[in-house]
């Protein structure tokens, strides 16, 4: 069918070259490579045929002698006579050769300029299908208001860079033209995209009717409600008032401005006209500058382009305007302005509640009431509509509806609103409604979505018991819940994993009475096929895209609803049964309607479909009282320790977590003030003596992890260590690999042993990542990041955060950590100093004024300190008391049987300034005990038995000898 605009449009500029012969929009233009032949090259000239010439002179020679006859000779003339010829021979087929080659490049280039040609056609044509101008739309009737078209203006026709691309013809000046021609295509669409705006520039007449031009092409391309006429109109451009845009209410903001005129604050884009010498208005990014239909240029983007611009006289706009007009009534069968509201309470006061179903008026169709019924309909519905279609109040007067016509003991409601939280804040009093989620709520929204399945469970069960089929069947005392989500796209893009559960529930719904309502801007791509099977009930009103309009309902006529005032409420509704859709205005919902949902909702108060959330402190004792009154997984385990509750929506209920040693092994995880040591301290908190806690001082963790890794707890012992990955990193390579592999031993032996150890960490580096694999649970408290939530091994989707402390993951649910009682822990006690009581102590150290610290006190406790060279030169002077023999590394290697003899039957004593030399001068191969950096501290030999650590007196005592025994005698200070 002919659109009704074309006989009004005799067109002042046609195309050129644009047959309609060639491609179909979209349709992909043909890509084969062509090829020329290079440029004829005559072959090189052949040498001379010597060896021809002279084997004929040769040959007459010999018969001359054997015959003796003189006339033999004339056959040397042969040679000659052959080379000449052959030379003339070669030159007759290079010329020939050379025509041939001529004549087929030359049919070639015709060849190749006829494909050209084409090409250029095709894509000619192909560019002014997605790109029409005014002529082209109102010829063809099915691309007026097409969807998906490219948002942009032709501004007119000219050259191009093509995609045609030619090859070959390398030395062919006529292939260099030809290349040439073929890289650039004539009598395209030049466009310019429509939020850069245009400003026309040029003598008033013609440029009026360019500039019409251009507006009635966005307007043909653009259907109202996305695009809009906005602001006063120029002068000369009243043929506009009557177009469908002028009294559109959304999308995108067009001015069309005359000289001088301002730009409307709510102006997108700008279509101005100027007179030669004015300034260009602000939002005209491209300047079209008119001098004749033929003869324009066009600024844009930094580059300059001569077009042939379209122009439309003003009989012919009015013409074209009147036709959009009568297009939009036609096609919508509407009454501009959208006629007037629809009121829900009038309608309710005519309509009768229907046993057994959920039938409630919805709005009307003329004058006759609208019904859907979610049950007989149903069971599960979709509407869609674009922002501002009206699409949320039509689900509130659904509810409303409901509410008013059923009480709580027939229906309740589960409400879902993910597009900003506020939809559905007139149904906060209405006692059918059981709960309001948000987007806002995090993953709150996503466990109480998650609740649906127990929710399924606990009806299945309940129609189980009472020996029925379905809900359908009296015996069953529930009540039906509905279901309505609000952009149920934003739910599956926050939580795509819901996906399955809502589909779930579409498919058992019916039987356990669940029905789902869902709002979405956009069906197709959004709604499975599996769950749209499952929703019989469509409601549409406008959508943008026809796609849409055809999933829903089987038709474009939700598509060409007009935006603005003009469509909104108005829908269509489809039932399974429907032959075609039905146009319904939608009634619109007062505080009467809300009052009367209140007063209708019954005795009988609604269960709520999940449970509260976690609570963001919980302590021992609560978990305790909660571990009494709740015995559904059996009695506590022997030796549990209670540490938090877990959140299992999914079975709506909230257990109690517990540790015992069977567990073998927990990795706790968290960021800074997470909770990692107050896990711990809930754990040591329950513990009844058989809790060993590893210290956080490195000193006294490397004598706990030695201590288990000599002697293993007692069976049901726990083992409490925290800040691992902290531990590893203060102490040397040397250290902490010994460390982590005593760590590593405790948790593979903890099963066999029948202990408990848990570890605190914050973050997974080096090693620690290594052992983290070895612990068969991992609870993962919040973290600052979601980087740092997935790098210790959670799901990115269960990240949270504004997460309370404590709040965490472990095997897959959410959990909260009990808060630990206050636990006074009094520092480690420091050990005593070590003075030498045996005769001879040697002593490895270098000076320094920690160690002539120590050295005094020993003095002072009666120890006589010497040089190695001051007991050498006399031994037997010092038989008696306790002597001290020091000296540097240095010192002792140079007198190594001393050395030898110190270390074999007494006490040798290492400071950890001398640790490098540790294992030269003790013999020692393992890994002495860890001693911190800096402080008065020294390792113990005594009589070649390991090394143990020894605190040096480090008091400010001033030694009283008149040189230090660091010091030798030739070196006094």
């Amino acid at each position: 069918m002919r659109s009704s605009l074309a006989p009004t449009f005799p067109t002042s500029a046609p195309a050129r070259g644009g047959s309609e012969r060639v491609t179909a929009v979209g349709m992909p233009l043909d890509d084969d490579p062509l090829v020329l032949p290079g440029a004829w090259t005559p072959p090189a000239r052949p040498p001379l045929p010597i060896v021809a010439a002279v084997v004929p002179v040769v040959g007459a020679v010999g018969l001359w002698l054997v015959t003796g006859s003189i006339y033999s000779l004339w056959f040397a003339l042969l040679g000659p006579l052959i080379a000449g010829a052959t030379m003339l021979d070669a030159a007759r087929a290079a010329r020939r050769d050379g025509r041939r080659a001529r004549a087929e490049a030359d049919r070639t280039r015709a060849v190749v300029a006829a494909a050209v040609a084409d090409r250029h056609d095709a894509e000619r044509a192909q560019l002014w299908a997605r790109h029409p101008d005014v002529a082209r739309l109102v010829s063809r009737d099915g691309d007026i208001w097409r969807a998906g078209r490219v948002m942009s203006l032709v501004v007119g026709e000219g050259e191009s860079a093509s995609a045609v691309r030619v090859s070959g013809g390398e030395g062919d000046s006529d292939a260099v033209d030809l290349r040439r021609r073929a890289a650039r295509v004539d009598g395209v669409p030049v466009t310019v995209p429509i939020s850069a705006g245009v400003a026309v520039v040029g003598p008033e007449t013609l440029a009026v009717a360019v500039q019409r031009a251009l507006v009635l092409q966005a307007c043909l391309a653009i259907p109202p409600g996305e695009l809009r006429i906005v602001g006063p109109l120029a002068p000369g451009s009243d043929w506009a008032q009557v177009l469908p845009h002028r009294e559109a209410r959304s999308g995108t903001g067009l001015a069309v401005l005359g000289p001088g005129d301002l730009v409307p604050a709510d102006a997108d884009v700008v279509i101005a006209r100027c007179r030669p010498g004015d300034p260009v208005p602000p939002r005209c990014g491209a300047v079209l500058t008119v001098s004749s239909p033929g003869r324009a240029r066009l600024e844009h983007a930094g580059t300059v382009a001569s077009v042939r611009v379209e122009a439309v006289a003003h009989p012919q706009a009015d013409g074209i305007a009147a036709a959009l007009a009568a297009r939009a009534e036609r096609s919508l069968g509407l009454v501009r302005g959208g006629g007037d509201p629809v009121a829900l309470g009038p309608l309710l006061a005519q309509s009768l509640p229907a046993a057994g179903g959920l039938a409630v008026v919805i709005g009307v169709a003329g004058a006759d009431p609208v019904v859907v019924d979610l049950v007989a309909d149903g069971p599960h519905a979709v509407v869609a509509g674009v922002t501002g279609a009206g699409k949320s109040e039509l689900l509130i007067t659904w509810i409303l509806a409901l509410c008013g016509t059923y009480s709580t003991e027939e229906v309740t409601f589960l409400l879902a609103d993910f597009k900003g939280g506020t939809a559905f804040d007139p149904l906060a009093g209405v006692p059918h409604v059981t709960g309001v989620i948000t987007d806002l709520d995090g993953a709150g929204a996503r466990r109480a979505i998650e609740s649906l399945r127990a929710e399924l469970r606990r009806r299945e069960a309940t129609i189980a018991a009472a020996g029925a089929r379905d809900i359908v069947d009296p015996r069953v005392p529930l009540s039906r819940l509905v279901v309505v989500v609000d952009e149920f796209a934003a739910l599956l893009a926050d939580h795509p994993e819901l996906h399955g559960l809502f589909a779930d529930v579409a498919a058992r719904g019916r039987a356990l009475g669940i029905h789902l309502i869902l709002g979405t801007q956009r069906a197709a791509g959004v709604i499975r096929d599996n769950l749209l099977a499952n929703c019989p009930l469509r409601v549409s009103l406008r959508v943008t895209d026809r796609a849409d309009s055809r999933a829903l309902l089987g038709s474009d006529d939700a598509a060409l609803l007009p935006g603005g005032v003009a469509g909104r409420g108005t829908a269509f509704v489809r039932r399974a049964g429907d032959a075609a859709p039905q146009q319904v205005r939608i009634a619109l919902s007062g505080p009467d309607d809300v009052a009367r949902a209140v007063g209708r909702g019954g005795s009988a108060v609604p269960e709520r479909p999940w449970l509260p959330a976690l609570p963001a402190e919980v302590t021992i004792a609560e978990l305790a009282a909660r571990a009494d009154s709740d015995d559904r997984d059996g009695p506590p385990r022997s030796g549990a320790a209670l540490i938090g509750l877990a959140d299992e929506p999914e079975r709506q209920r909230q257990p109690v977590l517990s540790l015992a040693p069977g567990d073998r092994a927990l990795l706790v995880l968290g960021g800074p003030r997470s909770g990692v040591s107050n896990t711990l301290d809930v754990i040591e908190a329950q513990g009844s003596g058989a809790v060993v806690r590893v210290p956080a001082h490195p000193e006294g963790a490397w004598d706990a992890l030695a201590a288990l890794h000599d002697r293993p707890p007692r069976a049901g012992a726990v083992v409490l260590l925290d800040d691992l990955d902290a531990l590893a990193q203060r102490m040397p390579p040397e250290y902490a690999q010994s460390v982590l592999e005593r760590v590593e031993g405790l948790v593979r032996r903890a099963g066999d042993d029948g202990v408990l150890v848990v570890a605190g960490a914050h973050r997974l580096t080096g090693a620690v990542s290594r052992i983290a694999d070895l612990f068969p649970r991992r609870l993962l408290l919040p973290f600052a990041t979601r980087l740092d939530h997935a790098s210790a091994g959670g799901e990115a989707s269960a990240f949270q955060a504004s997460a309370p402390p404590g709040r965490g993951r472990l095997d897959g649910s959410t959990v909260q950590i009990a808060l630990a009682p206050p636990v006074g822990r009094t520092a480690a006690a420091e050990d005593p100093s070590w003075t030498p009581m045996s005769s001879l102590t040697g002593v490895v150290a270098r000076r320094s004024p920690r160690f002539r610290r120590a050295l005094a006190a020993w003095e002072e406790h009666g120890v006589r300190v010497l040089a190695v060279d001051e007991y050498l030169a006399d031994p037997a002077s010092v038989a008696a008391g306790r002597v001290a023999v020091v000296g540097e590394p240095d010192d002792w290697q140079r007198q190594w049987r001393l050395l030898a003899d110190v270390r074999g039957d007494h006490d040798l004593v290492v400071d950890t300034s001398c640790a490098s030399e540790l294992r030269v001068l003790a013999g020692y191969r393992g890994v002495p005990p860890y001693c911190d950096p800096g402080r008065a501290r020294a390792w113990l030999m005594s009589a070649g038995a390991d090394p143990v650590r020894i605190v040096l007196p480090d008091a400010d005592v001033r030694p009283n000898r008149r040189d230090d025994a660091l010091t030798s005698p030739d070196r006094s200070t």
